[in-house]
């Protein structure tokens, strides 16, 4: 168990690659000339563990849903983003991203996903777990004040 220094410590370093991916989200969204909050939308409609709508979108960016409209209608505009009927429910719009701009963010990430891979090759196994499980552990902090509104 880390002592009060070193999870201040753990903390601090977890704020600075929060911080960093904000950087980074904002110089990759300039790069393929999109806004930061289309290239967070593109991202959640790509990392969806099943197909979304508008309105999902909306509540995973949290902007309304007239937001989320324009925005989708810039992406699809844009080629970043194609919308189809939901085939069990016709009346709801499903979005998918598009292979130009799967490519497209697949090669703004390149270096960065090399320097990740030379870092976890680095890693004995025993390393690479506890990683993983602190970084899952990590994203489940996160994640738990949106699934628990109050």
């Amino acid at each position: 168990m880390a002592d009060e220094h070193t999870a201040r410590e753990i903390g601090l370093a977890v704020r600075r690659v929060l911080l960093a991916g904000r950087e980074m989200q904002s110089a990759m969204a300039r790069r393929i000339g999109v806004r930061v909050t289309d290239l967070q939308a593109v991202d959640h409609v790509e990392a969806a563990e099943s197909p979304i709508g508008t309105v999902e979108l909306a509540a995973r960016l949290g902007i309304r849903s007239a937001s989320a409209t324009v925005l989708v209608d810039r992406l699809v505009e844009a080629g970043h983003l194609t919308r189809s009927a939901d085939p069990e429910d016709g009346r709801r719009v499903m979005l998918a991203i598009t292979d130009h701009a799967r490519v497209e963010v697949r090669q703004a990430l390149a270096p960065l996903i090399a320097r990740i891979t030379t870092i976890t090759a680095a890693l004995d196994d025993d390393q690479a777990e506890t990683v993983l499980g602190f970084l899952d552990d990590i994203v489940t902090a996160m994640r738990e004040p949106t699934d628990h509104p109050g």
